[in-house]
């Protein structure tokens, strides 16, 4: 039996259930940029809302913006870079940001979307796999 209060352990628990991975892409006065998350998940149908909670300390990154999406192939819908090979993807225009903890709740309601082929990528038990869900 754990502590209920073990940041570890609280990782680990919530590591067994097994998300997708999300890149999401920026663009805004600074540049384009983009960041792998996968704590994103539809949240309204009305009107269309998704959320994503961003890392505090990814605000603070190093690399210049422009330079996240460099080499990586892309399109633009909305003005927002879609990375080429999505098995789906929307476009948000930031609606709220909310105050998580060591995390911030971004609530953005979608303009565009639209669907692509091909296997997912998962994250579970604190690693990536690759693979058909066949």
């Amino acid at each position: 039996m754990g502590s209920s209060r073990d940041p570890e352990l609280f990782r680990e628990v919530f590591g067994r259930f097994a998300t997708g991975v999300a890149v999401v892409t920026s663009s805004g006065p600074g540049g384009t940029g983009g960041m792998t998350a996968n704590a994103l998940c539809s949240l309204s149908l009305e009107p269309l809302l998704a959320l994503v909670c961003f890392e505090n300390g990814v605000f603070a990154s190093k690399l210049p913006e422009a330079e996240k999406l460099h080499g990586v192939a892309h399109r633009f819908e909305h003005d927002v870079p879609i990375i080429d090979g999505a098995l789906a993807w929307a476009t948000c225009a930031l609606r709220e940001l909310i105050a998580g903890g060591d995390h911030t709740i971004a609530i953005g309601e979608v303009l565009s979307m639209g669907l692509g082929e091909g296997e997912p990528l998962l994250w579970y038990g604190g690693r990536y796999h690759a693979g058909s869900l066949a």
